[in-house]
């Protein structure tokens, strides 16, 4: 997948003609899935997807290898950066702990908070800690930050 974003924004676009705008765009956005070569991610922020400027939430990522196997923290040199719109450095690097979640063992994740609402891009990055597990990846996650 050459740009993620396009596919995401189909994938939206396609469910809202299918069922409504309103009852299943929220869905389709409350775990996103991005996808780079062998290697797809999905995002999910305590508490209910819904981060607030100010506050503190967790951020975690199930990455899951072709063919469904979960790659956890201990098998990932994993590295997260926070970025806002239209801007070439980040405004954080949090460092990211194994967490167990939704049935996940040891899966990234990190403390984040988002200083103002609006949007944010998270940019996660990673190759393997014992060399041709998994091609080395780019995940690029769009987040809309509440007030």
């Amino acid at each position: 997948m050459k740009n993620p974003r396009r596919y995401r924004s189909a994938i939206a676009v396609g469910l809202s003609i299918l069922g409504g705008a309103s009852a299943i765009a929220p869905i389709a956005w409350a775990h996103q899935v991005v996808v780079a070569g062998q290697v797809g991610g999905t995002l999910h922020i305590e508490p209910n997807d819904v981060p607030r400027a100010g506050r503190e939430v967790t951020a975690w990522f199930a990455l899951a290898r072709r063919g469904g196997q979960t790659i956890p923290l201990s098998e990932c040199h994993c590295a997260l950066s926070l970025y806002q719109p239209y801007s070439d450095e980040a405004m954080a690097n949090p460092a990211l702990v194994p967490i167990t979640a939704e049935g996940y063992q040891g899966i990234p994740s990190a403390a984040l908070t988002f200083p103002h609402p609006g949007q944010y891009e998270l940019l996660l990055t990673g190759y393997p800690t014992e060399g041709g597990a998994f091609e080395p990846f780019v995940l690029r996650f769009d987040v809309l930050v509440a007030r």
